[in-house]
């Protein structure tokens, strides 16, 4: 119910009222949470952000899976709210490249379980016949595309909720957060214009504005608010004829960064185009100041010219109306983070505080009903990981890096974008104690949760020629295949095959917990069991209750009560955040972060030995340290902590040492490896070409929440005594029948129709021979989880779940790439290394 009068307490406090907060709020309700506060401090049904100016329209197919579920998720909730009009919408492209990069979107949408076509220009006249067919090469159209109404679903929303809660919800517009206060790192309650009201927890879902709420309770949301221009024309003669909001397909002029769709006898024409024009939320006027709303500032006109000279080029019969002109011109304000993707979770320096935040109104259904799910159970249908608002957790939060990251990301919306494009900006941010020895060997530089790590070095290009042979028909003639990737990988690869390479650092996160129940509460957490030998190190998955994945890492027991576990950089922050929420209150457990102050170095290879020993105090025989265990040794004059692990299947060593010797490390190992013809090797072989022919699997890849250890391979474990989370559907993996199967699959043909030989990158459909995609009992589709190729068996690899009945050695398939489909076999079904089968390398 809507009261001037809040409650003096709630078990949720929403912040934010728009589509997101409406979303959130009724699948909290429907979920069971039975006193929910919303509050908003603009009026509704438009409170005045995103929400009340955004264009509404829904195109479904991303690139990404993730995203593409959610907008599915939501179109179907917005057809059940009855504010959903099916009208398609189709990407046109002016130029062959676009053309190409079309290719790419239908086969995401294959992979994904979307419907979409390629038109030619004459099929696109036919859907849209007002669009400048002259200047365009073909179209993307995708069927289940439409628009919604966001203000009536909100309500729609709020009026469910009511009902589920039985009066329990109580929302209260025009009531403006003054505070948030915490307590002993909890929410304890919201203070507000209108009064304060006590809460188990918080939800900041207030758009633009998130970061200002955070401030309150002393954390961070990183995004700005970002201009994205809209003018509406009319009346326009050419629509009278049609009734209701739209009647043709959305089109989007992906060239030139736009759109233009019909909106009953107007047209609304959108501009990602101009320049990026960012605000500081402190400059958004409040209600009573603005002319419109605070998010509807008026248009920069000459930052749209461009863009209406564009938009007369491609509907020239629509804007040329002499009975039209411009009815509604603005500067839209939305939510800009620093890679475009949601901020959702919870804010793990505050207990009980929550993020639902930077979400457009296409995916807001289903965000808040994935939130929710996650609030009330622990994990949601769809996989929110690449979302976790935590991801950017100390080091991606100040005020420049977001502005920087924003202003580039703005340029990207309808840009082509490779899959392994990098950020320009923001760079150098967080640089080990090699990086200066690095760039002085001309690496080749990636980042990684701000980490600068080496992809290559140019330095290694004299193994080109030593390893001709080896290579010849891997290299990648098709520059799209090759951007981001230089044949030089795969000649490291080999290179570290034959004698010896430096591999660091990799940007790890680094958490070590002390205490009494150390053991106890590691046991909890991890797959694993975690009561071994102090010296001992394991691999293990870490699961949500519903038994998928939440994170892989290594868990390495240092002492009685001293744990250190290493886990990938780019989940760092959502790892960190998971094994805090889990602390218990009275347990004696302490997490201490050793990601800044400890440096990696991997020394692998069949020489690592020679190399290490030569420079080590302590005796590094087989014998002496076995594999997969963990001890402290001395290197040259740095006392350091080393693992007998490998994730390229080798022998060797991860080393850690503090980051002010860091230096010293590197020197005295290259020093000592020169006899041996060390070379630094990057991680294109560490993160793909290693990885791949020895079948590693990759969270955010292979795993993640939509599949189990069992059907990952990853079942060594058996199942412990111990309790742990997920524990029970776990367990009932491992005594079931895997709907499906990680696979390992080989290319056989790059050029089967011939001409040019092409490589698969990743996320395309996995087909049978009659080219439909494989679908496993419980509806999901197989499609390229990682792809990469491995030198050593002289293949392009791929990994991919297959239904049970095509998880087959042997089996002939084929994936979809670019338009093309190429015939792949399945080499490996299960986690049987292609590569060194019985892992002799390692062990050795």
């Amino acid at each position: 119910m809507s009261s001037q009068d809040l409650p003096q307490s709630a078990q949720t406090v929403v912040v934010g009222a728009g589509i997101v907060g409406n979303s959130l709020a009724y699948h909290l309700a429907r979920l069971g949470r039975e006193e929910i506060v919303l509050l908003d401090k603009g009026p509704l049904p438009d409170p005045g952000g995103s929400t009340g100016h955004a264009s509404n329209f829904l195109m479904p197919v991303e690139h990404s899976k993730e995203m593409t579920h959610l907008t599915r998720d939501s179109i179907e909730q917005y057809r059940d709210m009855d504010t959903f009009t099916e009208s398609g919408g189709i990407e046109v492209a002016r130029t062959e490249e676009r053309i190409e990069e079309l290719k790419r979107r239908v086969q995401s949408a294959k992979a994904w379980g979307e419907e979409a076509e390629l038109l030619t220009p004459a099929e696109v006249e036919e859907l849209v016949p007002y669009v400048n067919t002259d200047l365009i090469e073909g179209g993307f159209y995708s069927k289940g595309a439409g628009t919604c109404d966001p203000l009536r679903a909100g309500e729609v929303m709020r009026a469910r909720a009511e009902e589920y809660t039985d009066g329990g919800l109580h929302v209260s517009p025009n009531t403006e957060v003054l505070d948030l206060h915490v307590e002993d790192g909890e929410i304890r309650a919201v203070e507000t214009d209108r009064g304060t009201v006590r809460a188990d927890e918080v939800v900041i879902a207030a758009g633009l504005w998130s970061p200002k709420i955070a401030e309150l309770a002393g954390v961070d949301i990183p995004l700005t608010p970002a201009v994205h221009q809209m003018v509406s024309v009319g009346p326009i003669s050419f629509f009278e004829d049609y009734e209701g909001e739209i009647s043709f397909p959305v089109v989007r002029d992906m060239d030139t960064q736009m759109y233009e769709r019909q909106h009953g006898n107007d047209l609304e024409v959108g501009s990602y185009q101009h320049r990026p024009i960012l605000w500081d939320v402190e400059d958004v006027p409040s209600i009573d100041e603005a002319p419109l709303s605070p998010t509807q500032p008026p248009l920069t006109d000459d930052a749209f010219e461009q863009s209406m000279r564009d938009a007369l080029e491609m509907v020239p019969d629509l804007l040329d109306d002499p009975e039209a002109g411009v009815r509604h011109e603005i500067d839209g304000l939305l939510s800009q983070t620093p890679d475009g993707a949601p901020l959702v979770g919870p804010l793990q320096d505050v207990e009980g505080l929550w993020s639902c935040a930077a979400i457009w109104i296409k995916e807001a259904p289903a965000i808040g009903k994935a939130l929710a799910q996650w609030m009330t159970r622990g994990w949601s249908d769809i996989d929110l990981h690449a979302g976790n608002v935590n991801r950017f957790y100390e080091y991606g939060t100040s005020k420049s890096f977001v502005k920087d990251r924003a202003h580039e990301g703005f340029q990207k919306i309808y840009d082509i974008v490779h899959p392994h494009e990098q950020w320009q900006s923001a760079r150098e941010l967080r640089t080990t104690a090699f990086y200066d020895r690095q760039d002085d060997l001309d690496a080749r530089f990636f980042e990684a949760a701000g980490w600068e790590r080496p992809q290559w070095y140019e330095s290694n290009e004299d193994l080109l020629e030593r390893y001709s042979d080896e290579l010849e028909g891997l290299d990648r003639p098709n520059e799209w295949d090759s951007r981001w990737w230089s044949p030089i990988i795969l000649a490291e690869h080999l290179h570290m095959r034959d004698e010896v390479a430096m591999v660091g650092d990799m940007g790890f996160s680094i958490f070590d917990f002390h205490g009494s129940d150390a053991t106890d509460y590691l046991e909890r957490m991890a797959v694993g069991r975690m009561d071994v030998d102090i010296g001992k190190t394991v691999y293990t998955p870490i699961l949500a209750e519903n038994g998928g994945f939440v994170s892989d890492l290594t868990v390495a027991r240092l002492g009685p009560e001293h744990y250190r576990v290493v886990t990938g950089g780019a989940a760092g922050g959502s790892d960190r955040a998971w094994f805090k929420r889990h602390i218990p209150e009275d347990g004696d457990v302490t997490l201490v972060d050793r990601s800044e102050s400890l440096c990696t170095l991997g020394v692998w290879g069949p020489n690592a030995r020679e190399v290490v020993q030569s420079v080590t105090e302590e005796d590094v025989s087989h014998e002496a340290f076995a594999p997969y265990t963990a001890q402290e040794i001395t290197v040259g004059e740095v006392d350091a902590w080393a693992m007998r692990l490998s994730y390229v299947g080798e022998l060797g060593w991860e080393i850690y040492a503090p980051m002010g010797q860091g230096r010293k490390l590197w020197d005295t190992l290259w020093a000592a490896g020169q006899e041996h013809d060390v070379r630094p090797v990057g991680m294109g072989v560490y993160g793909t070409t290693g990885r791949m022919e020895k079948g590693y699997r990759l969270y955010g890849h292979e795993l993640e929440l939509d599949y189990d250890p069992a059907e990952a391979g990853l079942t060594f474990h058996g199942v412990k005594d111990a309790d742990f989370v997920g524990k029970e559907a776990y367990a009932a993996a491992v005594d079931g029948e895997n709907a499906a199967t990680l696979c390992t699959l080989s290319v056989d043909d790059h050029a089967p129709d011939g001409g040019e030989r092409r490589f698969i990158l990743g996320n395309e459909p996995v087909q049978d021979l009659d080219g439909n995609v494989l679908v496993d009992e419980e509806g999901r589709r197989s499609y390229v989880t990682s792809a990469g190729t491995g030198p050593s068996v002289g293949k392009h690899l791929l990994m991919a779940y297959l239904p049970r009945e095509y998880a087959e050695e042997g089996r002939s398939l084929q994936v979809e790439y670019m338009g093309q489909q190429y015939p792949v076999t399945v080499e490996v079904a299960g986690s049987r290394p292609l590569f060194d089968p019985e892992n002799e390398r390692i062990r050795q």
